[in-house]
């Protein structure tokens, strides 16, 4: 802070022609004014020292460019100020502090001394005399001083002594040195002050920058109180950046801001992220550096920006392309599939031949627990790659594959960016679980979503609405489960490679629980081998008798339960080594949950075996038809489906053709209902595939000739009698064999499925292909009569009410 003195005191202090020059860094003193000032340079101390030894006056010039320790003439101002040198105070370090104040302009004329200080000839600048005071001086020394009072008002630091002077002063020369003094002006509009000479036209540039002073100080109470001015924008955002500055500075917020910053560029640089997404990135950035540091948009540019950098840009993991290798991995894991372990070998050995293919697009189906999922994580560890996996099933938003939008709070992308992410990088093995399951509402079609996923053309530019930019999905290995093929739309279903995973037949059962069930849960339950083992009886009777599957899981529950019952025994000391038998096994377990579907106790009338495939694989279906006096009527029971009950009006119709030339009599119809009926009524049941069963059981009852047990058939029928394919062949062929059935009869355009059964299961079967239901019957009826044998109903045991599709 300067300091005006009270009195002109150039008048008893005489100022010589030759003085000692103090060059100044960033100070401009003026005349009549007190200043202190640090001296360090040892020129500077030693031109003090020789001031001091003689008349105490030193000339104070402005240096051109501070950052320069020994100037000469061409550095400084050639317009300064002779001062006199008040006190001086040495300090402990060398240097000294001084006191001093302003007496008079002067010019320097030239330098008369380098060594061991500057001195220079100088020329005293005279003050113009007074002007008679005229109504402008007036006005503009009036403005100045109320200026002065603003500028107080609004926050500037001058003192109440300084004002007072000034409140006092009317020479305009005088006041806008005090003025100019006290408003901490930059280096080169000070010198502009200190050289002009004339004092209104002084006083009135004083007068320029005490309005703008003015006008930046209005600008900080305004940031203050958050309201917003008229003032010019550019320099209301300059200031704001500045206090900014400063906060973040105190806070110690900054640093970290620019750590923070540095950091997303260093990860962007090491991921060589592809130039879309750079201009993005850097986009974000600079909105980062602009915001502050604690509001919400903030936090949401952060949130964006770890996701964009954390994404695996161009990092991929390198395949496996050993083909034994991979074989070994896949049979180590899994029993039979020899479709899929086919078209993983294909992959690899074309991977091999062509580095840059694109990643197959698969679809398992199958009904639970045969190793959908199980077998994609096998997949991934063949090949050596990351396994990610996601659940679809119940998905009704779109934005759970697509992402959200940022707009919206909370926003974050979607599933496959996510998993993506989660794998590490761009060539994972990522598993899409039931697929089949997949909703829609008024949130979006996420199976239209997916589309874009799954389709080979279009993947490599994946657009996720958070992200905003394109990402190569092209070297990701999609694979989807399901359980059915008919809910999944056509056109989502058509960029998929369909690999069907069937159930597994007993022996095969046996097999995967000795060589993988068995031994994962001794290890599960900390048990040996030493401790329990399984008798093959044992395990026959476990899942003959306790589960009702086509797949593995409740198999692999119930040898756990056992498992768990042995370990107690262990644990308590009562056993070393326990051999599982069926007697044991229904003693842990308890009774038996399910039985086998039996054939019926002889040939009957009216009563047909037919063949029905579930989603937990085949099962026999008894159709009974009965006659009884009516109209001719038909009546379905057994609850239905609407393609069911079509098929035994086409039947029925056919057997009305037939009977006619086959000397049944013309009015049994109109005296007779017909009653068709499908035993375990609480379970759904339709398709058409039970058409030539229900046509046999009508024509039994026509013709009063039994139908043979041990013959189970399927098919659909026609009006004409036509026998048309079915679907589902090996899981009907492996109930009949459970059953005990030794003749099935196919439709004609079915003996190619044959060719996909194993041996195991068509073992001791007779099968018969026929396109037509004379075939049929003359394959399934029987010539002889029947024994007089009440009609029991077969039982139907399941778990819980499913759907049984014939």
């Amino acid at each position: 802070m300067t300091r005006p003195s009270g009195e002109p005191q150039d008048e008893a202090i005489k100022i010589p022609d030759v003085l000692p020059v103090l060059p100044l860094k960033d100070t401009v003193v003026f005349p009549y004014i007190i200043l202190p000032l640090s001296v360090g340079r040892d020129k500077s101390v030693l031109a003090v020292d020789r001031a001091l030894s003689e008349s105490r006056v030193i000339m104070l010039v402005a240096q051109r460019d501070a950052a320069i320790d020994n100037p000469g003439e061409a550095d400084l101002f050639e317009i300064g100020t002779a001062a006199v040198i008040m006190r001086m105070l040495k300090l402990p370090d060398g240097r000294i502090r001084i006191l001093v104040q302003g007496l008079a302009r002067a010019r320097l004329q030239h330098i008369s001394q380098v060594e061991p200080y500057l001195q220079a000839k100088i020329e005293r600048i005279e003050e113009p005399e007074p002007a008679a005071p005229t109504m402008e001086i007036e006005a503009l020394v009036r403005s100045v001083k109320e200026s002065m009072d603003r500028a107080v008002t609004l926050g500037k630091g001058i003192s109440a002594e300084v004002m007072v002077i000034a409140a006092n002063l009317e020479d305009p020369g005088r006041l806008a040195d005090l003025a100019a003094s006290n408003l901490e002006l930059k280096l080169a509009e000070a010198e502009t002050i200190l050289e002009t000479i004339d004092p209104i036209e002084r006083l009135r540039k004083v007068s320029d920058l005490l309005v703008r002073e003015i006008q930046v100080l209005t600008m900080q109470q305004e940031i203050s109180s958050q309201a917003r001015g008229e003032i010019d924008r550019s320099q209301r955002e300059y200031f704001l950046r500045q206090q900014l500055k400063a906060i973040q500075q105190e806070l110690g917020e900054g640093e970290e801001l620019a750590e923070e910053i540095a950091g997303y560029r260093h990860q962007a640089e090491e991921k060589k992220i592809p130039p879309e997404a750079r201009e993005e990135l850097e986009r974000q950035i600079r909105r980062l550096e602009r915001s502050h540091p604690e509001s919400a948009e903030t936090q949401i540019i952060r949130t964006y920006l770890d996701w964009l950098t954390a994404l695996p840009w161009g990092i991929t993991s390198e395949d496996d392309l050993d083909l034994d290798h991979a074989q070994a991995v896949l049979d180590e894991d899994h029993y039979d599939l020899e479709k899929v372990k086919e078209r993983i070998l294909e992959y690899l050995a074309v991977r091999k031949l062509k580095p840059d293919t694109r990643g197959p697009i698969l679809c398992f189906v199958g009904p639970p627990g045969v190793g959908k999922t199980s077998l994609g994580r096998s997949i991934a560890r063949s090949l050596g790659r990351k396994f990610v996996r996601i659940s679809l099933g119940g998905v009704r938003d779109e934005a759970e594959v697509r992402g959200h939008r940022r707009t919206y709070v909370g926003a974050l992308p979607g599933r496959i960016v996510q998993g993506i992410r989660q794998a590490g990088t761009s060539n994972p093995v990522f598993v899409l679980d039931e697929i089949d399951k997949i909703g829609a509402d008024f949130r979006g079609d996420p199976s239209s979503a997916l589309l874009e996923v799954l389709d080979p053309e279009q993947n490599f530019s994946f657009v996720d609405h958070y992200l905003g930019i394109n990402y190569d999905l092209s070297r990701v290995m999609f694979i989807a489960t399901a359980n059915m093929l008919e809910p999944i739309q056509p056109a989502f279903l058509d960029r998929m490679e369909v690999i069907r995973l069937t159930g597994y037949t007993q022996e095969e059962k046996v097999r995967i629980a000795r060589l993988h069930l068995i031994p994962k849960q001794l290890r599960e339950n900390g048990l040996t081998e030493e401790q329990i083992t399984f008798s093959e009886a044992a395990i026959r009777e476990v899942i003959s008798g306790y589960t009702k599957e086509a797949g593995l899981r409740n198999l692999e529950r119930e040898l756990a339960a056992l498992c768990r019952k042995v370990a107690v025994k262990v644990a308590r000391g009562e056993e070393t080594r326990l051999e599982i038998d069926p007697e044991l096994v229904e003693k842990f377990l308890g009774v038996r949950k399910h039985f086998a579907e039996e054939l019926l106790n002889r040939d009957r009338v009216g009563v047909a075996t037919g063949l029905a495939w579930t989603a937990v694989g085949g099962d026999l279906l008894f159709i009974e038809v009965v006659a009884v006096p009516g109209k001719g009527q038909l009546l379905l029971t057994g609850q239905l489906g609407d393609v069911m009950k079509e098929s035994a009006q086409a039947a029925l119709s056919y057997a009305r053709s037939w009977a006619g030339t086959h000397g049944i009599a013309d009015d049994f119809f109109g005296k007779h209902d017909l009653h068709v009926h499908v035993p375990a009524g609480s379970i759904p049941k339709d398709g058409p595939s039970a058409g030539i069963t229900i046509g046999t059981a009508i024509l039994s009852v026509l013709t009063a000739k039994p139908v043979n047990r041990r013959v189970a058939m399927t098919g659909e029928i026609t009006l004409r009698g036509d026998v048309l394919p079915i679907g589902g062949l090996k899981e009907k062929v492996l109930a009949a064999k459970l059953a005990g059935v030794h003749t099935v009869i196919v439709p004609k355009l079915n003996r190619r499925d044959l060719t996909e059964i194993p041996a195991t299961i068509t073992e001791g079967l007779t099968f018969h292909f026929v396109d037509h239901m004379d075939e049929v019957l003359k394959l399934a009826l029987i010539d002889e009569e029947p024994a007089a044998v009440p009609l029991e109903p077969p039982t139907v045991a399941s778990e819980q009410p499913q759907t049984t599709t014939v």
